[in-house]
Parts: structure tokens; C-alpha cells; sequence
């Protein structure tokens, strides 16, 4: 069959009502495995300003540094992670990765000495280094590029779940326990979430004996269409050194580090600014905490949602950028009044993850299918050092200036994102 043939039954596929049931059965583990590594990276922001910051003596500047030096050890499976996914190993390295998890988080339960938190911290950056560019080349093993972003979205939805679950839950064991068994609850939700990871989970339509005839020639047709496009444009070639030498590839580094240092300097600082601004209690903290999350939820969905149906990638991606920065720095301009500030701060939500569903749509247009899996785990390595610096940087400007000073940085740094968005090449779009 030509390329053209191809296409054209791809077409055709997606012009009769396509069979849905792996959104059901493929997204939810999917899903929870990402909640819950998520749920085991940003307890901190909760266990840091309940108690454990002062139980351990820790400054603001080894506080952010805590919240921060998990994303060097996250650096070491995201290349490994994403071409054993592409080998069709996916299920089993989450599999892997949730026993760590678990072991990992109640080990932080028991921590007495900085010393110990930190290297804890590094190494559940390193058992968690795999878990993103897995699930998204095990996505694009089961959804088309015209669902892609959509799906996509869901999976990257586990942010502001994960937040929405973990602020409350945070702030209920904080006040009726302390941050010790605030770490051994994570632990135990990663080693319940391995059950259905193993029951549920499925690395490719081919492995998948659920699967019907027709949703598996539809999906397999349209991969297929989408492969022999890619072998006549301008896409990186199978050399992993071609995708190191592309500069488009370190563009959507640098943009995702930027990002990054928006996203995880917000999440991990959010839990202090909230007690600060209301002076409440950590259980009202994490009532307050849900709010923006369900913004992110909104966002997500709207951003994604809009991004496929008119096949735009890049508007898609700066115009969230913009808005989260705009958001953060009002959010500071107006703390005078305790409710406007807050209600920044959900906007901030609102745009937190907007972007993602659609940034993670377009590295599979720039390289060739052999070699996606291992140029998302660059682009998520390398740009996810920006989450050890937002956090370790705000640490520091609250250190030695102040927490305003911290959030501007963080604005700046979104900004910068978005410019470098305006420079991606057209066959980025749809």
C-alpha cells in the first residue's frame, strides 16, 4: 500500500464512528500511575510548611534545594525510559518504578538529618526519571494524532488530580497526625496502585486481547499513515545523534525547562504562599490548595480540546504561558487584598498545565517514530532541570529578599518560555 493509500484509509477510518473503548480501559492505569508519582513529588510542599522544615532545621534556600534536587535525579531514566517504552517494555518499568515509589516514600517518613532527606529525594527523582516519557510513547502506541493532544491532556490531567487528591489528604494526616505518616500514606497508595497497573495496564494494541477487530485496524491503519507522512517531510532521522545536533529539538528543551521552572516553582512553593497570604492552618491550607487544581483540570481540557479541533499547536502553547505569568504577577500585585490574590492564584491553576497536552504533541512530528520515545525522554530530562530550579531559586530569593521577588522570577521565566514557542517551525501544526 502507498503512502497515499495509506492516508486515504486512515481517512477513511475517521470518517465512520471509531470504537472508544481503549479510552477506557488504557487511559485509567495510565492515569493513576501518574497521580500517584505525582502524589510521592509534591507531598513536600505539604509535610515542609507542616512541621517537617522545622523538625529537621532546615533554611528556605535547603527547603527549595529539597523540593529541587529530585529533578537531577530525575534526569537518569528519561532517555532509557523512553526507548524501552518504544521497544514495547513500558508496562513493566512503571511496574518496577511503583515498588520503588513506595519504598522510597516511607523511607522520607523516617528521616531525621537534612543529609538523608535530600539524598531520599534524589532518588526518588531517579526511580520516578522514566514514569513521563513511558506513558506518553505508550500513548502514542494507541491514539492517532487528531486524538493525540486529547489524550495527551488526560493522561498530563494527573497534575491537578494528583493536586486536588493530595492537598486535602495532606492537610486532614497533618492535622490529625504529622508529616511522618503524611509519607508512609504515599507509600502505601503506591504499593495499592501496583495492582491495577499490573490487572489493567497494556503496552500496544497488538498485546491487548480486549481490543475489537475494528478499533484496532482504525488504530493500527492510522499509526501506520502517520509513519509514511513522516518519511517524506523534514523529520529527524533515526540517529539519536541527529536529534542532539537539531536545534529545533533544544528549542523545545529550553522552552519546556522555562516551563518547568513556572510549574514546579508554583506547585512546591503553592502550599507556603497560601499560608502565608490567609495565616491559616494547614488543613484550611489544603482546602484552599484544591481550587487551583480544578482550574487546572479546566484549562487542560480547554487548551487540548481547542488545539485539535483547529489543528494549532503553538498558539496553543504560548497563549497558556502568557496567561500563567500575567496570573502569578498579579497575583503579587493585589496581595494587599487576600481574595483577589487567591483568585490569581487559581488563574495561575488555570494555565498551569494548559500548555502540556499540546507542547508533548509535537516532538513525534520532528523525529521518526524509531526515535520519539528517546527525543521525548531528552526533552523531558533536560527541561525538567527548570524543577530544580524554580523551587531552589525561590527558596533562595525568599532567603534573602523576599517571596514576591520568588513569584516575579517565576513570571520572567514563563515569559521567556513563550517567546521561545514564537521561533518553533511550522510542521509543528497539525
Amino acid at each position: 500500500m502507498t503512502a497515499i493509500e495509506t492516508v486515504g484509509a486512515a481517512s477513511a477510518a475517521s470518517s465512520i464512528a471509531v470504537p472508544r473503548k481503549r479510552w477506557l480501559r488504557v487511559i485509567p492505569p495510565i492515569l493513576l500511575a501518574c497521580i500517584v508519582s505525582y502524589m510521592d513529588r509534591v507531598s513536600i510542599a505539604f509535610a515542609m510548611p507542616g512541621g517537617m522544615s522545622a523538625d529537621l532545621g532546615l533554611a528556605a534556600s535547603t527547603v527549595g534545594l529539597a523540593g529541587g534536587i529530585f529533578f537531577i535525579g530525575y534526569l537518569f531514566l528519561q532517555i532509557p525510559g523512553g526507548r524501552l517504552a518504544a521497544l514495547g517494555s513500558g508496562k513493566r518499568f512503571i511496574a518496577w518504578s511503583l515498588v520503588a515509589w513506595a519504598v522510597i516514600s516511607v523511607l522520607t517518613g523516617l528521616v531525621t538529618e537534612a543529609w538523608q532527606l535530600l539524598t531520599l529525594r534524589f532518588l526518588l527523582g531517579v526511580a520516578e526519571g522514566g514514569m513521563l516519557p513511558v506513558v506518553l510513547t505508550m500513548v502514542s502506541n494507541w491514539f492517532p494524532d487528531r486524538e493525540r493532544g486529547r489524550a495527551n491532556a488526560t493522561v498530563i490531567m494527573f497534575v491537578p488530580l494528583a493536586g486536588m487528591i493530595t492537598a486535602p489528604l495532606s492537610g486532614a494526616v497533618l492535622a490529625a497526625f504529622n508529616w511522618h505518616y503524611l509519607f508512609f500514606t504515599t507509600g502505601v497508595v503506591s504499593a495499592l496502585s501496583l495492582l491495577m497497573w499490573i490487572a489493567f495496564a497494556s503496552d500496544s494494541p497488538e498485546t491487548a486481547r480486549w481490543l475489537s477487530a475494528a478499533e484496532k485496524d482504525y488504530i493500527l491503519t492510522s499509526l501506520r499513515a502517520e509513519r509514511e507522512a513522516t518519511r517524506g517531510t523534514k523529520a529527524v532521522s533515526a540517529s539519536f545523534a541527529a536529534v542532539l545536533r537539531d536545534p529545533v529539538i533544544w528549542r523545545l528543551i529550553a522552552l519546556n525547562f522555562f516551563y518547568q521552572v513556572g510549574i514546579y516553582g508554583y506547585t512546591l512553593w503553592l502550599p507556603t504562599i497560601l499560608k502565608n497570604l490567609t495565616h491559616g492552618g494547614m488543613g484550611q491550607v489544603g482546602v484552599l490548595a484544591i481550587l487551583p487544581y480544578i482550574g487546572t483540570m479546566a484549562g487542560m481540557w480547554t487548551t487540548s480540546y481547542l488545539s485539535d479541533q483547529t489543528g494549532q499547536r503553538r498558539a496553543f502553547v504560548i497563549a497558556p504561558l502568557l496567561g500563567f505569568a500575567l496570573c502569578l504577577f498579579l497575583s503579587v500585585r493585589f496581595q494587599a487584598s487576600i481574595g483577589l490574590s487567591y483568585a490569581f492564584l487559581i488563574g495561575s491553576g488555570f494555565f498551569l498545565q494548559a500548555a502540556a497536552g499540546v507542547f508533548w504533541t509535537i516532538p513525534p512530528k520532528l523525529c521518526n517514530p524509531e526515535q520519539a520515545g528517546g527525543a521525548r525522554g531528552l526533552i523531558n530530562a533536560l527541561g525538567n532541570l527548570g524543577g530544580f530550579c524554580g523551587p531552589y531559586a525561590v527558596g533562595v530569593l525568599i532567603q534573602h529578599y523576599s517571596a514576591n521577588v520568588g513569584v516575579y522570577c517565576l513570571a520572567i521565566a514563563l515569559v521567556v518560555a513563550a517567546v521561545i514557542a514564537v521561533t518553533l517551525p511550522a510542521r509543528c501544526e497539525r
